[in-house]
């Protein structure tokens, strides 16, 4: 049985909420930025909701999730309800929150199941390997037993780079030799966890473009020699995606999903040029669970993804957005 570290997670995510408002929301965040002089003293009228709404469509919002956003906030226009720059901002955090409130759920391995199987999906640069060295450090810290099987079996970077990572969360580790099959690697690990009694294995693939059919069909294979070892398995299909991709990230999760059926997602990147917006048309028009997000390349700037707080994160108040100018 794990032994969750209640103490630890609890300290651990105040501080990773602030990174989260601090990455997502400078100075030259995609919402925040000039709004609070830019509107202030303004009636809020059909001016500011349509320069409100080229703000979304450029931050990779989408075209559905803008037009939802949009039609609650006018609604409350009509209503009289929104009468300065505060309220308007105000129900802009709510009107994301509410679309992204359904999506996050986070993943808890069923203690009932071992070795629960996260299989770990991608293109190549998402971020699939630290991903998984940051869930390996996060659960061992609650105690779970935890190994790291070594599926990209094409990059000898990333086994090496996942080693490192089971050293410093004190994972296990199963690799073969390189070119070796990937399905192969996995079912090994399967085995070994099984045997040792391990709790979760973290099984990482080679990053493949979606577009690229004989890679996906490769997927779908390890899928299944996955399952002559559980039919169940894997229990959570993991896709990890960059934010900065935008709208691609979108057509990367569509293929994926297709292909493997995602069961949840990573967002990565939310430090660099991403502004935030792609977790909103991904949440509006596929509704697949979001798990974690990561903000920098630490294990503390990753955490489980809360609507609210994501939806602080990128709208701030006008105090707020005034201080980040």
């Amino acid at each position: 049985m794990f032994r969750r570290t209640d103490a630890t997670a609890g300290a651990a995510r105040p501080g990773f909420l602030r990174r989260l408002r601090d990455r997502l929301n400078r100075g030259d965040s995609w919402l925040t930025y000039d709004l609070a002089d830019l509107w202030r003293g303004r009636r809020i009228d059909e001016s500011v909701l349509e320069e409100l709404e080229t703000r979304l469509l450029s931050a990779d919002v989408g075209v559905e999730a803008t037009e939802r956003i949009l039609a609650t906030l006018r609604a409350q226009v009509a209503r009289a309800e929104l009468d300065d720059v505060a309220a308007l901002l105000a129900a802009l955090r709510e009107s994301i929150a509410a679309i992204l409130r359904p999506v996050a759920r986070p993943l808890e391995p069923d203690p009932a199941v071992r070795p629960y199987v996260v299989l770990v999906v991608g293109v190549n640069g998402s971020g699939k390997t630290t991903t998984l060295g940051k869930l390996a450090r996060r659960w061992r810290e609650e105690g779970r037993g935890v190994l790291l099987a070594a599926g990209d079996t094409f990059r000898a970077a990333a086994v090496e780079q996942l080693q490192v990572w089971a050293e410093r969360s004190g994972a296990a580790f199963l690799a073969q030799a390189p070119g070796a099959d990937p399905g192969a690697v996995i079912f090994d690990a399967l085995q070994a966890a099984r045997a040792r009694t391990i709790d979760v294995v973290l099984a990482d693939t080679a990053g493949r473009l979606h577009s690229q059919s004989h890679l996906m069909e490769e997927l779908k294979k390890v899928k299944r020699v996955m399952q002559r070892f559980d039919p169940g398995a894997p229990h959570e299909v993991l896709l990890v995606l960059d934010a900065n991709q935008g709208q691609n990230a979108l057509a990367q999760a569509r293929q994926f999903h297709a292909a493997v059926g995602v069961t949840g997602l990573v967002l990565t990147k939310l430090d660099g040029t991403a502004k935030g917006g792609i977790v909103l048309a991904i949440a509006q028009q596929l509704g697949l669970p979001i798990r974690f997000v990561g903000v920098g390349e630490g294990s503390e700037d990753f955490g489980e993804f809360d609507a609210d707080a994501f939806a602080a994160a990128l709208v701030a108040s006008p105090a707020s957005a005034a201080r980040a100018s």
